[in-house]
């Protein structure tokens, strides 16, 4: 295999807004590849082949120290973009059909806007096609398009083949085997957690009540963020001991831990901040914003100089890999957590098979009385 002489990892400046740093890093960069790959919350993109990061200006600056010459930045190419255009008469009949089977089958209103989107282009695609004799291999051909052209995420590519699947399961009510596409490649990365003394020092750090209680709630109850921007005031069960959470993912209720500290931390902050309705209110009293739960966990991270990689959602993977050292059964964690099936749960096995100080090496039994001598070692 032909190398270049003077190999360099190409870092793609990130967008203001974008969640992730790209990188891409040479075949021939062995040695590279790995130190990156042992860095908290790398992600490979097989589509693109690139690598990625948090984005953060702590990881950028890390980067920097640890590649030195060897990282060349790049600004980012933008992809094309989807073409806008006025739907036809066929397409909009198409669009309502789905609208309202989705309606009636109970989807978000998130997720039917989304998937409206995405079936608007796909119909354009096939517009002088007959949408029912369109094969399975086409679909796959316009996916790849998309991943060719326009440079889709393994995340958007999900939700691409979410929405046709909606389309041909439930409106065209197709057999299962002709909307089956091929998905890419599940990661297998472990979820970045934080240690006991970490969250301590993140969650401790706002001097704002308001700010405090809302890292303390995710961690303390293992929420989501979007689970803490809609939580009521009236879904702090106190008197039953639990947190009521309705309507989280997948559109299912559920109960999780509500702690005494936590408690008596909700009740300092009700008595000064008196939330009408929603537990955290935004300044003109409708609910708080996802990008300011953001801003103070930054700043508490920025602050108190812990891990640069982690997010809110760090602190929810937190909460249950530490139940889970605590021996508390996995079953319990699922429920907490809101997990459909153990099997989502158990990624947080993995994670403490790797630090549990607890877990003996059957080594340490057989040699327990034996002790050798050093004079042996030379």
């Amino acid at each position: 295999m032909e190398t270049s002489k003077n190999p360099a990892i190409v870092l793609y400046t990130p967008r203001a807004n974008a969640g992730r740093i790209k990188l891409k890093i040479p075949y021939e960069m062995k040695a590279e590849r790995e130190v990156f790959k042992k860095l908290n919350g790398t992600f490979y993109h097989y589509n693109q082949k690139l690598w990625s990061i948090v984005n953060t200006a702590e990881n950028i600056t890390h980067l920097k120290r640890l590649f030195g010459a060897k990282l060349k930045m790049q600004a980012t190419e933008a992809p094309s973009a989807m073409p806008r255009f006025d739907p036809s008469e066929k397409i909009k009949k198409e669009l309502d059909r789905n609208q309202q089977k989705m309606v009636l089958k109970g989807f978000s209103p998130a997720t039917i806007r989304n998937y409206q989107y995405n079936l608007l282009h796909f119909f354009k695609y096939f517009e002088t096609a007959e949408l029912r004799t369109i094969s399975k291999e086409q679909i796959e051909g316009y996916v790849f398009y998309l991943i060719s052209k326009h440079r889709i995420s393994e995340q958007k590519q999900n939700l691409v083949i979410n929405a046709i699947k909606c389309y041909y399961e439930y409106t065209l009510e197709m057999p299962r085997e002709y909307y089956n596409i091929t998905r890419p490649k599940k990661s297998k990365n472990l979820p970045n957690v934080l240690s006991v003394e970490e969250v301590r020092q993140i969650i401790s750090h706002p001097t704002n009540l308001k700010h405090k209680a809302i890292l303390h709630i995710i961690y303390g109850a293992g929420l989501r963020v979007g689970e803490v921007l809609r939580l009521r005031v009236k879904d702090i069960r106190s008197d039953d001991g639990y947190i009521f959470i309705k309507d989280s993912k997948g559109k299912r209720d559920r109960h999780t831990v509500l702690s005494p500290v936590l408690l008596a931390l909700l009740r300092e902050y009700y008595k000064k901040y008196k939330p009408a309705y929603w537990l955290f209110e935004g300044q003109d009293g409708g609910q708080y914003s996802s990008k300011s739960i953001q801003c103070i966990f930054r700043n508490a991270v920025k602050a108190t100089n812990t891990n640069p990689w982690s997010t809110p959602h760090t602190l929810r993977h937190s909460f249950a890999t530490h139940l889970m050292e605590r021996g508390v059964n996995i079953r319990y964690i699922q429920s907490a957590l809101g997990h459909a099936s153990t099997k989502t749960t158990e990624v947080y096995t993995r994670v403490i098979g790797i630090n549990n100080k607890t877990l003996k090496s059957p080594l340490d039994t057989l040699y327990k009385s034996v002790t050798f001598d050093k004079e042996q070692n030379t």
